[in-house]
């Protein structure tokens, strides 16, 4: 539970700030105590925009004044691009630079903060707005969005998180102390369209929503701090999740995705960033660490065939570097697949479903694999429009059981007439446990081809093959 009081309004003013070098690890930045973790995609770099924890050694209270920005360009490697709002960006507000989120809408960038009003009640949602992903920022709204004079409001207006669908209806969910409550927002961003609800559906929700979207349905991941499969003590809390087919709900339960974290709290935000998923949130791992010096994390997310998600493997380590080139996504998942041959016990669609394997030998979801065929096997993908491509990742299966990592493979595309080598293509490498990335100039296609020659005497497979839109 956050809680802390603050007495005296403070008003700092965030200065320019030189980026911090970069650190590869779990927690992806030590200089500083970070929290509440929500991160953002725009173009080829991820942002984590996080609260700072400055509570001394040995204090037992939150102490928050700040939000800052971090990013990366690989989602391994991290800097601190520093302060970018704090309690003095909001003339209203006195305390408490509590969990936040930013939200891109017209070429604009929402960020919904928790903060103490420093008037009646004790919570309050306030919304600044920037140009830039980096700001400035500057209070977008006067006052805050969410009081405790909102009808219905939670009886923590606190961790915000906002889900803009592809219709371009936005959603705002927020509360703490059991309270979840969920609203639309008009399209200026700033003001509630309609009654605050009671979300239904959401079991032993706690704190700290976070909302989003893969595949058509909606996900909404959140603190829980019961003891029924979550944590051994209420003292702290876990992630649990839930699905829906609308915005609103009502949700279904689906379980455990982040367990227990060595910090009391639990704050975590998910996303998509160059073909793979994250998790980030926040532990005590740091140097000096503890429940009020807390840390962002970064780690691996993986889904199953299914849309469950499995359940998130915390790291020291963090996650492989994933550099990525151009903007594009992984336009895949949106290809029909097709091959040489297939094992009839084995899964074609497994190649483009989206999942991030664990290692080469990850069964636990569908492979793709060509026993017992030797020599060269292709596989392809086809889209109804021409795509323009310019970057493939692989993951190989290994079996050891006759289906062995890949003597060689090479990338063609469809001319419109035949098939030819992809000009300009990198060198097709066959590493086991990563994926394998072949970059090239941008090439306008409606197929792919991926040929794959295996070692003698060996048949290949795929657990995964990305393909990236320029």
């Amino acid at each position: 539970m956050r809680a802390t009081l603050l007495g005296a309004a403070i008003a700092l003013v965030a200065g320019v700030v030189v980026a911090t070098p970069a650190h590869a690890a779990n927690p992806v930045i030590t200089s500083i105590y970070t929290a509440d973790p929500a991160p953002l995609v725009v173009g080829n770099t991820m942002y984590i925009y996080a609260g700072r924890d400055e509570a001394a050694t040995g204090q037992s209270n939150f102490l928050m004044r700040e939000w800052r920005v971090l990013s990366s360009t690989d989602a391994a490697t991290w800097s601190d691009r520093g302060v970018k709002a704090n309690i003095g960006t909001f003339r209203w507000a006195g305390a408490d630079a509590w969990a936040s989120e930013v939200e891109p809408r017209n070429g604009k960038y929402y960020w919904y903060t928790s903060v103490n009003g420093n008037g009646a009640g004790w919570m309050d949602i306030g919304v600044a707005v920037g140009d830039s992903p980096l700001g400035p920022f500057t209070d977008a709204k006067g006052g805050p969005l969410i009081s405790d004079s909102t009808p219905n409001s939670s009886g923590l207006n606190i961790d915000p998180t906002v889900f803009t669908d592809d219709d371009g209806q936005a959603y705002l969910y927020w509360g703490g102390y059991w309270g979840v409550r969920a609203a639309k927002l008009k399209s200026n961003m700033i003001e509630l369209d309609g009654p605050v609800v009671t979300p239904q559906g959401l079991t032993d929700y706690w704190e700290a929503p976070f909302m989003f979207k893969r595949n058509g349905l909606y996900y909404m991941i959140y603190a829980a701090n019961d003891t029924n499969g979550c944590v051994t003590s209420s003292s702290y809390a876990c992630q649990r999740y839930a699905t829906a087919t609308n915005p609103m709900g009502p949700w279904t339960h689906r379980g455990v995705v982040l367990g227990q974290v060595s910090s009391t709290t639990n704050h975590a935000g998910v996303a998509q960033f160059n073909g793979q998923w994250y998790m980030v949130y926040h532990n005590a791992n740091a140097p000096g660490g503890g429940n009020f010096r807390r840390s962002v994390a970064v780690d691996l997310l993986r889904f199953n065939t299914d849309g469950t998600m499995q359940r998130v493997t915390q790291t020291t380590a963090g996650p492989p570097p994933n550099p990525g080139t151009g903007t594009g996504g992984n336009v895949a998942p949106s290809a029909t697949a097709g091959t040489s041959y297939v094992s009839p016990w084995e899964n074609l669609a497994a190649v483009n479903d989206g999942g991030t394997p664990a290692s080469s030998a990850d069964r636990s979801n569908p492979v793709y694999g060509n026993w017992p065929e030797r020599g060269t096997q292709w596989l392809e993908y086809t889209w109804p429009s021409a795509q323009q491509v310019s970057r493939t990742s692989v993951y190989w299966f290994d079996d050891n059981q006759g289906i062995d990592l890949p003597a060689s493979c090479r990338l063609q595309y469809w001319t419109g007439t035949a098939y030819a080598d992809v000009p300009g293509q990198s060198s097709c490498a066959t590493a086991a446990n990563t994926f394998n990335t072949v970059t090239f100039p941008t090439v306008s296609t409606t197929r792919l081809r991926l040929n794959i020659t295996a070692r003698a005497d060996l048949s290949t497979g795929v657990l995964e093959w990305q393909a990236f839109a320029a």
